[in-house]
C-alpha cells in the first residue's frame, strides 16, 4: 500500500483544511471534521484501500484495516499538519459543546477502561482454554490428555498458572486502567487494587463460604468490625474505588502546596480510599456485582434458548451502537467465578453474530461483479469470520441493508440452537469460527454446529435473496445512456436515481 498516496486521496476527499483533530484505533482513522458537508463521499468510496466509512459519536471514521491504519494516519498527520491526538483527546474535542447522553457516556467510560485490558484477558482466556482441553475428561477419550501423557502434567500446571493470573489479579488491571480514565495516577490505582487482593485477606472466591461458616476474620477499628475480605476477580468494587481515589487525588492536588502535594497527596488519597473500600464501598459494590451476575444468570436460565435467540438476533445492531463495549465488564464477572456461574453466554452469541455477518458478506462477494466491492467483500468476510466485523458491517452489509438483516437472522437461529444446548464459554478469545477453544470442552460440538448453522443461514439467505431481487447498489455512478446496456446484462437498474441498482 502506498500510504502517502492513500493519505492524500483521503484528505482531498474530506475537503481542504477540514480536519479538526485526528486519532486512530486498531482498524480506523477517527476524525473530527470542521464541516462534514464538505466530504466527497463518492471520492472516498472510490479509494480501494478504504473499506468503509461511518459517523459515530460525532467522529467521522474511515476503515483502513489493522496494520495499515497507523501508517496512513502518520502520513495524513504529516500532510495536513494536524496535531496527533489520542482517542481520549479526540473524544474530548468531539464532545465539546455537545450535550451528553448519560447512558452513552457511561458506556464510553466502560469501553475506555476495559478495551486496553482485553488483550491480557484474551491471553489468559485462551491459555485457560488450552488448560481445559488438556485436563478435560471424555474429550479425546475416557481419559484426559494429561492422564494419557503424564509428562505433560507440569506443562499444564504452568499454563494454568499463567491463565489464572489475569483473573486472580483482575482488580489491579482494572484499577490501573480505571484510575487513569478518571484522571488520577494509574499507579496509585494499581497500588490500591493490590491492597484489595493481598494474600493476608480471605480470598474473594472464598468469602461467601467463610461468612457462612463463621470463620471470617475481622479488624476491630474503634469498635467497628471490618471484614478482612479480598476482592479477587471483582470488577464493580474496584471501579468505584478507582473513581473515589482519582477524585481525592484531584482534591488534594488543588489544595496542597507543591512541596506538600508531592509528599502527602498519594498517602492521603490511599489511606482515605482504603478505609472507605473495606468499610463501605467494597462490601456494597460487591453485593451489587453479585446481584448483577446472579440476575444475568437467572435471565439466561429462565429465558433459555428463546432469550438467547433474541439476544443473538440483536447482537449486531448492539455492536453498531457501541453498547457491546460494556460487555467485557459483565463477562469478566461471569468468568471470574466459573465454578458458580458456569461461564459466559455472551461470547458464544457474539461468535454466532460475527459468523452470520461474515457469511452474508461472503455471499455478496460471490454475487457482485463490481471490482472494488468484490475485493472489499472478500477481505471483510474473512475478517468477520475471524472475529473482526467492522469492515463487513460498515463497509458492505449496512450499505446494502439486506445482508445485514440476513446476518442478524442467522445469528438469532444459531444462538437459539446453542441456547438449547446451554453452550457457555469458560474463557475469552476470538469470537469467531475458531472460538471453540474458549468453550466448555463437552459443549464444543454444539458450538461448532451453531457456527455451521450461522454460516449456512447467513450465506444462503443473502445469496438467494440477492440473486432473486438483484438490486445491490453498486458504488459507481452511471450515465443515463449506460442504463439500458447494464439492464441488458441481466440486472434491474433504477433510472430515477441514475445509479446502477443491480449486481451485474
Amino acid at each position: 500500500m502506498d500510504y502517502k498516496k492513500v493519505a492524500k486521496e483521503i484528505n482531498d476527499a474530506l475537503g481542504e483544511n477540514n480536519i479538526q483533530a485526528a486519532a486512530h484505533c486498531a482498524t480506523r482513522l477517527r476524525l473530527v471534521l470542521k464541516d462534514q458537508a464538505k466530504v466527497n463521499q463518492k471520492a472516498l468510496d472510490a479509494i480501494d484501500e478504504v473499506k468503509g466509512t461511518f459517523e459515530a459519536n460525532h467522529q467521522f471514521q474511515i476503515i483502513i484495516g489493522a496494520g495499515d491504519v497507523n501508517n496512513v494516519y502518520d502520513e495524513l498527520i504529516q500532510l495536513t499538519g494536524t496535531k496527533e491526538a489520542s482517542t481520549d483527546d479526540l473524544k474530548a474535542v468531539a464532545q465539546s459543546g455537545k450535550k451528553q447522553n448519560p447512558f452513552m457516556s457511561l458506556i464510553k467510560v466502560l469501553s475506555d477502561i476495559f478495551v486496553p485490558i482485553v488483550p491480557a484477558l484474551v491471553a489468559g482466556g485462551l491459555l485457560m482454554a488450552i488448560n481445559n482441553v488438556l485436563t478435560a475428561q471424555d474429550l479425546f477419550g475416557p481419559q484426559s490428555v494429561i492422564e494419557m501423557y503424564p509428562n505433560l502434567k507440569d506443562v499444564t500446571s504452568i499454563i494454568n498458572l499463567l491463565a489464572s493470573a489475569p483473573f486472580a489479579f483482575l482488580p489491579i488491571l482494572v484499577g490501573f486502567s480505571a484510575t487513569r480514565r478518571f484522571g488520577g495516577n494509574p499507579y496509585l490505582g494499581a497500588a490500591m487494587a493490590m491492597a484489595m487482593v493481598m494474600p493476608e485477606l480471605v480470598n474473594g472466591y472464598s468469602v461467601a463460604n467463610a461468612v457462612a461458616e463463621g470463620t471470617m476474620p475481622y479488624w476491630n477499628i474503634f469498635g467497628l468490625n471490618i471484614a478482612q475480605a479480598g476482592y479477587q476477580g471483582s470488577v464493580l468494587p474496584v471501579l468505584a474505588v478507582s473513581w473515589i481515589l482519582a477524585n481525592l487525588e484531584k482534591f488534594f492536588h488543588k489544595r496542597l502546596l507543591n512541596a506538600f502535594d508531592y509528599t502527602f497527596t498519594p498517602m492521603l488519597a490511599i489511606i482515605i480510599t482504603g478505609f472507605l473500600t473495606f468499610v463501605v464501598v467494597g462490601p456494597v459494590m460487591q453485593a451489587v456485582g453479585d446481584s448483577l451476575t446472579a440476575g444475568l444468570s437467572w435471565l439466561y436460565q429462565t429465558t433459555g434458548a428463546i432469550g438467547l435467540g433474541i439476544f443473538g438476533l440483536f447482537y449486531s445492531p448492539i455492536v453498531i451502537t457501541g453498547l457491546h463495549q460494556s460487555f467485557p465488564a459483565i463477562e469478566t464477572s461471569l468468568l471470574a467465578d466459573v465454578a458458580r456461574t458456569g461461564g459466559t453466554f455472551i461470547f458464544p452469541v457474539a461468535s454466532m453474530a460475527n459468523v452470520g455477518q461474515g457469511a452474508a458478506t461472503l455471499a455478496i462477494m460471490l454475487l457482485t461483479k463490481n471490482t472494488k466491492q468484490k475485493s472489499l467483500a472478500t477481505s471483510a468476510s474473512i475478517s468477520a469470520l475471524l472475529g473482526i466485523t467492522e469492515p463487513a458491517i460498515f463497509g458492505v452489509n449496512l450499505k446494502l441493508k439486506f445482508p445485514f438483516i440476513c446476518g442478524m437472522i442467522a445469528a438469532g437461529i444459531s444462538s437459539m440452537f446453542i441456547g438449547f444446548f446451554h453452550v457457555l464459554a469458560i474463557a475469552l478469545g476470538p469470537a469467531s469460527v475458531i472460538g471453540f477453544i474458549s468453550i466448555t470442552p463437552n459443549q464444543i460440538p454444539f458450538f461448532m454446529i451453531g457456527i455451521l448453522i450461522s454460516l449456512l443461514v447467513g450465506f444462503t439467505t443473502t445469496y438467494l435473496y440477492g440473486k432473486k431481487h438483484a438490486y445491490l447498489l453498486a458504488s459507481e455512478e452511471l450515465e443515463t445512456d449506460d442504463v439500458p446496456s447494464v439492464a441488458k446484462e441481466g440486472g434491474t437498474c433504477d433510472r430515477r436515481s441514475n445509479r446502477r441498482s443491480c449486481f451485474w
